[in-house]
């Protein structure tokens, strides 16, 4: 893939020093393009006004995290505050299939691993959150956000759906429709979008290189985490984290709720745009979660 000259040039400007090997480029994200150079550097590029700001949020959000969490995190260099340099952090995303190629004790010390972050990052206290002027999460959703979630499903999916389907969505919305409570949180700092390809690992070992990508991060519902991880490895996996990271079994309703909408959001983004790759999204993420109700 060709690098757009005007990246090339801005890169050169911002590091005069930096001989170029070996460059990558990436423009899968929709929010940024990535551009990385001799896999030691990464530039980041905002695709939008708004994602500009958002940048700058992120570069917040890292500097505080970076003082109370233990995983490596990236270390932006911001220029015209709207290019984002940082050291590259090497690693592969870390899938499902990598957990259970793992040993037991392997997958163990990986759960305590991943507790420690989501328990150090929920716990910044909020006297530090507003020091550090940390807005809320893009991930953010009240009820009434998913209650018109809901009527677009119905609305707009439903004309697609076979029968079974739309059994599921009702027993999945039904609990929420009859007592809005379930959706009840105190907002703490999230990372917002902890997918398998912001979890970099060494696969052979399982061990945790670095989490990236914090541009959703702020104050959210730490149930929004969690759901990403079901969503990504399965309830099953969620539990071995919960074994170091208790406060996991207070959220896992909402958890659950929000892993088994995603599905239905990137449906309606690609009946919405046209795009067919909002259809593919789902591929390859686990199927593991407990229907509401059914306890720990």
């Amino acid at each position: 893939m060709d690098i757009p000259q005007q990246y090339l040039a801005e890169i050169r400007k911002l590091a005069p020093d930096l001989t170029i090997r070996q460059i990558e480029l990436n423009t899968d994200g929709l929010v940024n393009d990535v551009v990385v150079i001799n896999r030691q550097r990464i530039f980041r590029f905002p695709k939008h006004e708004w994602a500009k700001n958002a940048m700058r949020h992120e570069a917040r959000v890292l500097e505080l995290a970076r003082q109370y969490v233990n995983v490596r995190l990236p270390r932006f260099d911001l220029h015209r505050e709207d290019v984002a340099c940082y050291e590259f952090i090497p690693g592969e995303a870390l899938l499902r299939d990598d957990i259970l190629r793992l040993d037991r004790s392997a997958q163990d010390a990986l759960a305590e691993t991943l507790a420690e972050f989501l328990s150090q990052l929920h716990s910044i206290p909020q006297a530090s959150l507003d020091e550090a002027d940390i807005q809320p999460s893009d991930a953010v959703r009240t009820t009434e956000d998913w209650l018109q979630l809901y009527e677009a499903v119905q609305r707009e999916l439903y004309p697609l759906l076979m029968s079974d389907a739309k059994e599921w969505v009702e027993r999945l919305f039904t609990p929420l429709v009859k007592d809005h409570s379930l959706m009840k949180y105190t907002p703490v700092l999230i990372h917002g979008d902890l997918g398998s390809y912001h979890i970099l690992c060494e696969r052979r070992s399982g061990h945790i290189q670095g989490i990236i990508d914090f541009g959703t991060a702020g104050r959210g519902d730490l149930a929004a985490d969690f759901a990403c991880l079901i969503n990504a490895y399965g309830e099953t996996f969620l539990r071995q984290i919960g074994k170091y990271y208790p406060a996991i079994r207070e959220h896992i309703e909402r958890s659950r709720f929000w892993a088994e909408t995603l599905e239905l959001q990137w449906l309606l983004g690609g009946v919405r745009s046209g795009d067919l790759s909002w259809f593919t999204v789902h591929i390859g993420r686990a199927r593991d979660i407990q229907p509401l109700g059914s306890g720990w």
